[in-house]
Parts: C-alpha cells; structure tokens; sequence
C-alpha cells in the first residue's frame, strides 16, 4: 500500500500514457499483483494503490476523509485470513523426492519463444 505517483495509469483497461508508468504496470503485472483501489485518492487520480498477490485477500476497501494536511484521502481496508479450527490440518507439498533435473529438462523441451508470442503477463497465465 502506498502513494505511487502514477496518475496516468488506467487500472481498468491495464495501460498507461507514460513510459514510467507503463514500466510500473509491466512489473505489477510480471509479479502477478492486482490493484484493489477503484476510486480517485487525490484530486481525481489513483495514486494511492493496495497491491495483493491474492484475489480475495484484500476485502472492504473504503475512502475517508483527509488526515492532517494531506490532499491524499485515507484508504481503509481489511487483510483477511482462513479461520483455523483446532482440528484442521494444514496441506503443504513436499517436495524432497522431486526430480528437479527431469523438471528441468522437460520445461526445457517446451518451444516457450513461439508458445507465449504476442502475450503479456496476464495472457501467459
């Protein structure tokens, strides 16, 4: 969460008019983050931004008023958690028996120049 100073991006289509800001997008987006502010924080643009790694962890996100001095408005949101019960089990991989040299060779086998042409981060999922 933080002021980026990106007023020209527009979250809803993913572009932006300057090459910073489209350098911005490029990392938000090649680091899988989403960006939770759906109205202006400052004089009409969106420069104060929560970023998440996970659809669904950031819910209740509301505007207040200013603080101070500030010209920003006060971003509230709420981080969510899974309930753990005290009987619940938590899943993990384990990965100590995984040939990582045949995963190696098979991800090299994959022709990944022609099978991710003309595709973005988002489209590459």
């Amino acid at each position: 969460m933080g002021d980026f100073n990106h007023p020209d991006i527009c979250w809803r289509d993913n572009a932006a008019e300057r090459k910073q800001s489209r350098k911005f997008l490029e990392c938000v987006n090649d680091n899988f983050l989403l960006q939770v502010i759906e109205e202006p924080t400052r004089r009409g643009a969106m420069l104060d931004l929560v970023l998440t790694n996970k659809e669904g962890l950031v819910r209740n996100v509301k505007l207040k008023g200013t603080l101070g001095c500030s010209d920003h408005k006060m971003v509230e949101f709420k981080i969510l958690r899974a309930a753990r019960r005290a009987n619940s089990k938590l899943t993990t991989l384990d990965f100590r028996r995984t040939d990582f040299g045949l995963f190696r060779d098979l991800l090299g086998r994959v022709p990944w120049d022609k099978a991710l042409e003309e595709r973005g981060a988002q489209e590459s999922l």
